[in-house]
């Protein structure tokens, strides 16, 4: 399965050229590119609302259900094509979202470690989806219907150990189709979407804060194409059934049906044996051995808490992005005290945890710092050090610090005489502290760059950083530090900025640095505070 690395570096680059040309267009927040999880879920749950009106007025029977879905249409104002149609179109939008989803997934290589078990339960639900999808034609008992339960028999009775005694197809022979059977329908289409909910509820379990809905301004847009397209395209029956005629002309959704001219193009069990294929590798891609990535060499070193500096303040329990930090009774058993614990299968090695923790500030006088919980691989007091030595190492007197993301933008070639740049497993776990430090031990300037919305390679990371700096979520940086102020697309400040940059976006992160430059250029140089730390007194 080595074949399959090269295949994904070159998918993942062509992705990373299709999100930027959107984002061009529509803006991180609005790019259905990078929210397909939410897009899938808002899709099922207009699939939800809608099918639960239209069973009300549904008759459940073999000679009613074609005429109860006709009636439809004679509803005034359109509302009857327009729940139809929302039921049909947003069934094709779920399965896009979950195909494209999927794919993302996987060229980002987010089947395993951590990531594997929510990889493993969305696979599974794939069987799902088009079991309930497909069990929603048959229910319109029309010529369609009749063309996709004959089909989906079978291909069904082409299995070797079909589970069904004598062959499912007898049923459909002519008159044999009673209101027994139909009962069987209505269970695949409403009895499998509560098992697909139930395994949502599986699949999301490992994630904090899971975006079940799209930011509101995509909402909109996806809920306006679906009504147009209800209104302008409307979904119409075929004739009724008739098990005595075989269809001849049928409207396939080939997003949903697309099964069935596959098996007439080959045969049921070439169909069998490709699903069952498809199926080995989607499930068995997080157990294949990793290849060696730039940047990735492995499971990351998990967070390590230290009891003696945990004050149970549960802020690393809020900012972790898959659950992995929980509270337990501090070992010191003073009253109101907890102490963070960290599931190692769970934890990500994101260090969003150290960023939030009280005690990753650099103020403390403390020679070794050590804090709460921490990353081995990159402890906080590690990161003091390399910000103290990069200033007094500096040819400039004052230079501009960036603070960059392992998995954005490359920024090693922006070091320069007047730049020092430090780099962090991903921004979330940068101290807002920081900040004001680097700047009053000299540093002109403070650039942080962080992922596009929707681009985290953790999730949260690039969200928890803009509410920090912004002040608004804890641990924020100080009121007045850098003069800081909201404008456009960056934080912007006398001596800070916020830049979104993936890979990808190098030149995006470079004029971002040369903005902050020409900017703390024309600005008179800040002193020091009073009492505060200066470079040179760490030399």
């Amino acid at each position: 399965m080595r074949g399959l690395e090269p295949l994904r570096q070159r998918g993942l680059s062509g992705w990373r050229a299709a999100e930027r040309a959107v984002d061009a267009l529509t803006g991180a927040p609005g790019n259905p590119l990078r929210h397909l999880g939410a897009i899938g879920m808002f899709a099922f749950w207009i699939v939800a609302a809608s099918g639960v009106v239209l069973y009300v007025f549904f008759e459940t029977s073999v000679a009613e259900a074609h005429a109860s879905i006709t009636r439809l249409a004679q509803w005034p104002l359109g509302l009857g094509r327009l729940l139809r149609g929302l039921h049909r179109y947003g069934a094709d939008l779920l399965v896009l979202a979950m195909a494209l989803h999927l794919v993302r997934e996987w060229l980002f290589a987010h089947e395993r470690s951590f990531r594997r078990f929510s990889w493993l339960t969305g696979v599974a639900l794939i069987g799902f989806v088009f079991a309930a999808a497909v069990g929603g034609f048959w229910l319109h008992w029309d010529a369609l219907g009749q063309y996709s339960a004959v089909a989906t028999a079978e291909w069904v009775d082409a299995l070797p150990l079909t589970p069904f005694a004598t062959p499912f197809a007898r049923n459909f022979l002519a008159g044999a189709v009673d209101d027994r059977l139909f009962s069987l329908f209505v269970f695949v289409h409403i009895g499998v979407p509560l098992l697909l909910l139930f395994g949502l509820w599986f699949h999301l379990q490992r994630l904090t804060r899971a975006a079940v809905w799209p930011p509101r301004t995509l909402a909109l847009g996806l809920g306006g194409v679906l009504v147009v397209l209800s209104l302008a395209l409307p979904v119409r029956s075929h004739a009724p059934a008739a098990l005595a005629a075989v269809p001849t002309e049928l409207r396939l959704d080939w997003l949903l049906l697309f099964v069935h001219p596959l098996v007439e193009a080959t045969s049921p069990a070439a169909v069998w044996a490709g699903v069952a294929a498809g199926a080995a590798l989607l499930f068995g891609l997080p157990f294949l051995p990793a290849q060696r990535r730039a940047g990735r060499t492995g499971r990351a070193p998990v967070a390590v808490v230290d009891a003696a500096n945990c004050n149970g303040c549960r802020r690393c329990l809020a900012d972790c992005p898959y659950a992995a930090v929980t509270m337990v009774p501090h070992p010191n058993q003073r009253i109101g005290r907890s102490l963070a614990v960290v599931d190692a299968d769970l934890c990500a090695g994101c260090g969003i945890c150290a960023g939030a923790c009280p005690s990753s500030t650099p103020f403390r006088r403390s020679a070794r710092l050590v804090t709460g919980i921490d990353m081995p691989q990159r402890p906080i007091g590690e990161l003091r050090r390399r910000l103290r030595d990069a200033l007094a190492a500096s040819a400039a007197a004052r230079p501009l610090v960036l603070f960059a993301c392992d998995h954005g933008a490359r920024s090693t070639a922006l070091a320069a005489g007047d730049v020092c740049v430090l780099s962090l497993l991903c921004t979330g776990q940068l101290p807002p502290s920081f900040v004001e430090y680097a700047l009053r031990d000299g540093a002109a300037g403070v650039l942080v760059a962080a992922c596009r919305e929707g681009g985290c390679e953790f999730r949260l990371g690039e969200r928890w950083t803009r509410e920090r700096l912004h002040g608004v979520r804890e641990p924020h940086l100080r009121a007045g530090v850098a003069g800081v102020a909201g404008v456009g697309g960056e934080l912007i400040g006398e001596r800070l900025a916020l830049v979104f940059a993936d890979t990808g976006d190098e030149p995006t992160l470079a004029a971002a640095l040369q903005r902050l430059r020409q900017r703390v250029s024309a600005l008179a140089p800040a002193q020091p505070e009073t009492g505060a730390p200066h470079r040179l007194r760490h030399a």
